[in-house]
């Protein structure tokens, strides 16, 4: 991942469950959700289910800087919940991540 030009850094995750795996990954996503959201520097933290595609999943982050993200990532927490995650999940956590660089047009 890399930095954006702004203070702050959004990400974009992606990610599939597993075939027979949409329920249990939606309703762990939905469990760790919300504990990120506590997280120090966390701006917005929201997952979504993708519309017709049923397994799924979009989660939207902000946090305040680069800092704030690596620490949400080396979290006690995180480091216990991402081998759950791989089980429920097609592909790495990593395939999915995009980091957006917000632009504004000049005023």
């Amino acid at each position: 991942m890399t930095t954006t030009s702004s203070h702050y850094v959004t990400v974009l995750w992606e990610a599939r469950a597993r075939s027979g795996k949409e329920a249990a990954m939606k309703a762990f996503m939905t469990a760790a959700v919300t504990a990120s959201r506590h997280d120090a520097g966390n701006i917005d933290y929201d997952a979504h289910q993708v519309e017709g595609e049923p397994g799924t999943f979009v989660v939207f982050e902000r946090w305040e800087s680069r800092e704030a993200l690596d620490g949400h990532l080396q979290a006690p927490r995180m480091q216990d919940l991402v081998p759950q995650l791989l089980e429920l999940m097609d592909g790495g956590i990593e395939d999915g991540i995009r980091i957006l660089e917000p632009f504004r047009p000049a005023r």
